[in-house]
């Protein structure tokens, strides 16, 4: 379910250390039923057994399929496009001793930290920089669930640009497949 920006900014999370120069651009939650203020390693677990954007099916695998080809015909992954090359990663602004969290070679996100109650992963292309932020709060239900915030720091016009093109994509195909997705790794991972 969308949710307003407030919703992660509200938040105490270490993000909003690091990441005053990034926009929030999107805020969904996840429902996990049963689950308790603990249960974030689990969800995490959950996520990495789900399956990958490789994986997808139908219209969502259509849209990822054709954006990497139009990314390699225009150059826009090019490693010089990326982190460490474009811009800096997120972990360059850390403290030394929070950690870094896991990295899934079948994800183009790369890991930034893992905390008891968040994560952040990041990308860097030609067009944006981009986090996918994961919090785990008290829902209004009672129980916990998992939120994910989009920050993006487009670069310059067409990043903007860019960013404009593929809201509404975001909003009715990408968003709502993860959901559904996310979702279900939840219940297999924890029979709930």
């Amino acid at each position: 379910m969308k949710l307003p920006k407030s919703a992660h900014s509200a938040q105490p999370w270490l993000i909003h250390d690091i990441t005053s120069d990034f926009e929030i651009e999107d805020v969904w939650s996840f429902r996990t039923p049963g689950a308790g203020p603990d249960d974030f390693p689990t969800m995490l677990a959950a996520l990495r057994g789900a399956d990958s954007l490789d994986d997808q099916t139908g219209l969502v695998k259509v849209l990822f399929d054709l954006r990497w080809k139009i990314g390699a015909l225009l150059g826009w992954d090019r490693e010089k496009a990326g982190l460490g090359a474009r811009v800096s990663s997120l972990r360059d602004r850390l403290p030394a001793d929070i950690p870094r969290g896991w990295d899934d070679d079948r994800m183009p996100l790369k890991a930034v930290y893992e905390l008891e109650r968040e994560a952040t992963r990041e990308l860097a292309n030609q067009t944006v920089h981009t986090l996918m932020h994961l919090g785990w709060v008290q829902g209004a239900d009672g129980d916990y669930e998992l939120r994910m915030a989009v920050l993006v720091k487009p670069n310059g016009w067409f990043g903007r640009l860019y960013m404009a093109a593929i809201a509404p994509f975001r909003y009715t195909v990408i968003y709502p497949a993860l959901t559904r997705q996310w979702e279900r790794a939840w219940r297999m991972e924890t029979g709930r």
